[in-house]
């Protein structure tokens, strides 16, 4: 399988140069050459498969012998070594727990995929490896978890100064060792254009062999897939109809993966891009114009996204065809007010504890639910309330119990370097980290 660059298709490159170099020339993301069908047979029967053989089927396609199967099998089968349920909350909506893993979040699972197919390519490099990426909230922390100790593997992550909760900053700052935060006076939006200009400066790539763990890595987006997948297995176990599958939307790397399963086979009735006001997406779905807009705060603090990276490869997908999109996705934006209520509504009615990402999505899916009268839907629970406990207790008054794990890592040191949203500045650290290495090796 290869892989083209969407800013300029005649770079193609195979699955390990992609993942290694993260983005292509005028920092365009990589796009697979052909979709792979699934199997009609195979999805018909996930049943019979074990979680770890449908993770493996899902992901051989698009590695092909780059990585030797028994080598695939095991990576994959490592990628997913933890429960991902899906329960019902009501009639009519199921959630399917992503917050099963190390972090609590979902982000675990394309971190895990992505840290092990990087130590495999890159075992026989002398060179140091510099993991860079920006993250709104959950990333930097599960590719903290994955990279951590990995030999040869430095990460150094760019995260927006006051913009993270307490679980999620100890997460990024508390490791130590080959994992270093950068605090940016800034928001998301700003960290990901610090690591986008990063990996286009010559003099920065001279330096440092520069790989990253966004999203916008195919290593980490293509593994998502794998979660839809063992969704509808249990699915299927007690419903008769295709979901409707709502997807809490910050950079759009999570629903573009089970776009991309969609187009590959995988029977849905619709999906929805649920967002907080960062809107921009769903005012596209509405209007057909693009206008990326400055990240704003909310409770919902991983999907604070301006102009998502990702939404240029769900236009791919569809051809840029706006009316089959729209067909296909429905945009919803819900404010902090209504987050706050439905974690609320939820508790009292259910019994059942949202967080807030997964509120915007459970409340999204209600709208669309009540429009369209007979269906029935799942959300992906993306993070696990612990890690929001301030809005959880607010909305809900309830204290969460805070997993053993958890109560050591609180206890730990911060530690990070403060910079500014200024490309000089990052660039300046990171060749003066890079010299201090050097001189550590000598």
């Amino acid at each position: 399988m290869n892989y083209y660059n969407l800013k300029d298709k005649q770079e193609t490159v195979n699955f390990k140069t992609a993942a290694i170099k993260s983005q292509g020339n005028q920092k365009g993301l990589f796009f697979p050459e052909k979709i792979p069908q699934f199997n009609e047979e195979f999805i018909q029967n996930l049943h019979l498969y074990s979680n770890e053989e449908i993770a493996f089927r899902c992901m051989k396609d698009f590695i092909g012998d780059e990585i030797p199967s028994e080598i695939l099998k095991k990576i994959t089968t490592e990628t997913i070594s933890f429960e991902i349920p899906l329960k019902k909350i009501s009639e009519r909506i199921s959630i399917l727990e992503l917050f099963h893993g190390p972090t609590l979040a979902f982000k675990d699972v394309g971190a895990r995929f992505m840290s092990r197919c990087l130590s495999y390519f890159l075992k026989d490099q002398d060179k140091k490896v510099t993991v860079l990426v920006a993250t709104s909230g959950d990333t930097g922390g599960a590719v903290a978890h994955g990279f951590y100790n990995v030999p040869g593997i430095n990460v150094v992550i760019l995260y927006p100064k006051n913009r993270v909760s307490a679980v999620q900053e100890k997460q990024l700052t508390a490791l130590g060792r080959n994992i270093l935060a950068l605090e940016v006076n800034g928001n998301f939006d700003d960290c990901q254009n610090l690591v986008k200009q990063a990996f286009s400066d010559e003099s920065i790539n001279s330096e440092l062999f520069l790989t990253s763990a966004n999203s916008i890595n195919v290593a980490r987006w293509l593994p998502q897939q794998i979660y839809y997948l063992l969704a509808l297995k249990q699915w299927k176990q007690h419903e008769n109809q295709d979901p409707v599958i709502g997807v809490p939307s910050g950079n759009f790397g999570n629903i573009c993966a089970g776009l991309l399963a969609y187009f590959r086979g995988l029977p849905a009735e619709h999906f929805i891009a649920a967002c907080n006001k960062n809107d921009v997406v769903p005012d596209y779905l509405k209007s057909h114009q693009y206008h990326p807009k400055k990240a704003v705060a909310t409770l919902s603090n991983a999907m604070d996204v301006g102009d998502p990276s990702n939404f240029t490869r769900i236009l791919e997908l569809f051809g840029h065809q706006f009316d089959h999109l729209k067909n296909v996705i429905s945009g919803y934006s819900v404010d902090d007010e209504s987050t706050l209520h439905t974690i609320k509504e939820v508790y009292e009615k259910y019994g059942y504890i949202l967080d807030p990402h997964s509120a915007v999505a459970f409340a999204a899916m209600e709208q669309y639910l009540n429009e369209n009268p007979g269906k029935k839907g799942l959300i992906l629970g993306t993070a696990h309330p612990v890690k929001f406990p301030e809005a959880v207790e607010k909305a809900a008054h309830i204290t969460i119990d805070t997993p053993e794990a958890l109560n050591d890592l609180m206890k730990k040191e911060k530690k990070t370097v403060e910079i500014n949203a200024d490309f000089e500045e990052l660039k300046r650290f990171l060749l003066n980290k890079n010299q201090d290495n050097e001189q550590d090796l000598s």
